[in-house]
């Protein structure tokens, strides 16, 4: 059962579906007086980021 519990946070990691959870962790080691963005702000700023700008070679 714990090989499970490992390999579903495993394949949570890097697939990105802890991505949420991760980042309020991180807000609230580094940043303690900031409040975190709720879930969907959050999200909204991550597709922005990977859509925005140029996103070419050359």
């Amino acid at each position: 059962m714990k090989a499970l519990r490992m390999l579903w946070a495993w394949l949570r990691e890097v697939s990105g579906d802890d991505a949420y959870e991760r980042y309020l962790a991180h807000q609230a080691s580094a940043h303690p007086g900031q409040t975190p963005l709720d879930r969907r702000a959050f999200f909204r700023r991550l597709q922005a980021d990977a859509w925005t700008g140029v996103r070419r070679c050359c």
